[in-house]
């Protein structure tokens, strides 16, 4: 609250005076009683000060239309969408989102603050909220191969930094419920504010220790099951829909049909790329795929807002009323979720456009692919003569299954055919020429190879193909380009997005990075890739080893389950 403000403020809530600007002959939805009531939103500054009759010194005319508190995606990757912060807002804050919690963990696992300050000083002067949970696993785990190590020492020098809220994602788990002293550490520095959490799977007592930590927050529930375990242990549960993370129809059928409280539960997106976001929308489409389940509009809206507000402490947003930022979403429809308008601190946000922030040619920050020279040989994998360790991949998930297969073979070697890709994992920061090399399924690739640097949450240089020449020309071209995406057949590359900030981010405008984006797609559709796997990031996700149950780093294949390295894989 702006004290010197409060005594003209207060006139203006007492009817005393007129207020700056009243919002006229709206139907409001007030998000702590469920209730939608005419009435006028008077706002001084960027704070409302009444809701019910009022006059202003400006008057703006709702005509009847509903009018919602502005949307909350309550965790997200910015570096995922692959686009500059500023471009991702100019395509989501008109579908409503006034306020994102991130976590840069992508940028940190490749070159620590330096990458997170990017992200800090791009979101400065946009018409949003922006905050920031400082990363608390850089590496994700012990096990990995990144390009910085973000420590306690290091993260309790920022901790207080603009913005910041509190403790991200917490991912390695095990290292929370055996007591590790460095993990005890971070979550110390910030008790008392909110700690993410990342469990997929974790049940019983090792997620009753977990929870006992004080890590309050999950997105990684694939089954309602598992979420109203999470939920019944206090934890604060993220309805997550992004473009390979799909959650949001098991957990939000289970609560329309159990009719558990939705006070615990927020949407977010997590990853999700440009175009996805720019064809169905963002925090809206989680709404409306809600209501369309069943949900009722008014929790709908609750979770969208006020929900995610109370879970990080942000008591100035998340609801129309008193003392409350003047972020709105008007209307139209409120099933449909027809935006007409969006308000973010009293002001229309239509007509607002980015600028992606200086960033000079020569920054460090434009040149983090390192990558060793490889023999032709690198990517060979021998095919044991009983069952192999193999990646199953699972439509709409980022879960994989762990699978057990003979390969075929040629000489001994592994030989991608019916129904199997190869995939390499090749360290990317330090030219160490470390390569990671493993059998996948259901992927689905012909006649060429498709390569990210984009690759959770290490973001070494992800390959796969289903053949090793294309494979090693799809390396060669991302080390060129500096990172980003490409699609290789017979050793010429069909299509490169660069991404040429920290290997994650292009700081081209989106329509660009769209439009090649949605190519690339198609042309890996037409190459095999199902429908149901995106062919991107859930190519990036295989080597995050923190979601069951097997995946590949650098080092070779890891168990999650068993969270250790896979020892019977041949050399």
């Amino acid at each position: 609250m702006n004290y010197q403000a409060y005594p003209a403020w207060a006139r203006a809530a007492r009817g005393e005076e007129a207020a700056e600007t009243v919002f006229k002959n709206g139907r409001i939805l007030n998000v702590f009683t469920g209730e939608v009531l005419p009435g006028d939103i008077a706002v001084c500054g960027d704070t409302v000060v009444g809701v019910g009759r009022y006059q202003g010194k400006r008057e703006i005319d709702l005509g009847g239309q509903f009018v919602v508190p502005g949307f909350i995606d309550a965790h997200l990757h910015l570096e995922s969408t692959m686009v500059t912060p500023p471009f991702l807002l100019e395509s989501s804050v008109p579908c409503g989102t006034t306020t994102y919690i991130a976590d840069p963990h992508e940028a940190a696992n490749v070159m620590g603050w330096e990458g997170i300050r990017y992200f800090v000083d791009s979101t400065r002067k946009v018409p949003a909220n922006v905050y920031f949970m400082l990363p608390s696993c850089v590496p994700a785990t012990p096990f990995e191969m990144s390009g910085c190590t973000f420590s306690a020492a290091e993260m309790d020098k920022y901790k207080d930094y603009e913005r910041v809220l509190g403790l991200g994602e917490v991912m390695d788990y095990v290292s929370v419920v055996t007591g590790e002293p460095e993990m005890m550490d971070k979550l110390a520095q910030f008790e008392g504010r909110p700690r993410d959490g990342h469990a997929p799977g974790l049940s019983g007592g090792d997620l009753s220790a977990y929870a006992l930590a004080g890590i309050h927050t999950d997105h990684e529930c694939m089954t309602f099951e598992d979420a109203l375990e999470k939920r019944r242990m206090g934890m604060h549960i993220h309805v997550r829909e992004g473009s390979a993370g799909k959650n949001l129809e098991a957990l939000v059928a289970g609560i329309v049909e159990s009719g558990v409280d939705t006070a615990g539960f927020s949407f977010c997106t997590d990853d999700a790329h440009i175009e996805d976001i720019r064809r169905q929308g963002h925090i809206d489409h989680c709404i409306r795929r809600a209501i369309a389940l069943g949900l009722a509009p008014a929790k709908a809206y609750a979770m969208a807002s006020i929900n995610t507000a109370q879970c990080y402490g942000l008591r100035h947003l998340g609801a129309i009323a008193p003392g409350y930022q003047a972020d709105f979403v008007v209307l139209r429809d409120l099933r449909r979720v027809d935006i007409a308008v969006v308000y973010h601190k009293g002001k229309d946000v239509a007509g607002w456009s980015a600028a992606a922030p200086p960033l000079a040619p020569d920054s460090p920050l434009r040149h983090t692919v390192h990558v060793a020279p490889l023999a032709p040989e690198a990517f060979r994998l021998k095919a044991m003569e009983g069952g192999q360790d193999v990646i199953g991949l699972i439509a709409g998930q980022l879960a994989t299954e762990h699978l057990t297969r003979k390969l075929p073979a040629q000489n001994g070697w592994f030989v991608p055919c019916d129904g199997f890709n190869k995939l390499a994992v090749v360290e990317r920061h330090h030219a160490t020429g470390a390569v990671g090399v493993a059998p996948i399924m259901d992927y689905g690739l012909r006649d060429g190879a498709i390569a990210t640097t984009v690759s959770h949450d290490s973001h070494n240089l992800l390959v796969a193909g289903d053949n090793d020449a294309d494979m090693l020309a799809a390396v060669a071209e991302l080390a060129r380009v500096g990172g980003g995406y490409t699609i290789v057949s017979h050793g010429e590359p069909l299509a490169t997005l660069p991404l040429s900030v920290l290997g994650l981010v292009s700081d081209q405008p989106y329509e660009e990075v769209e439009q090649k984006l949605h190519h690339m797609i198609s042309l890996a559709r037409k190459m095999g890739v199902p429908e149901g796997i995106e062919p991107f990031i859930t190519l990036s996700f295989l080597a995050l080893p923190v979601i069951p149950a097997i995946r590949l780093t650098p080092r070779g294949l890891f168990d999650v389950e068993k969270f250790a390295f896979i020892a019977s894989q041949p050399e």
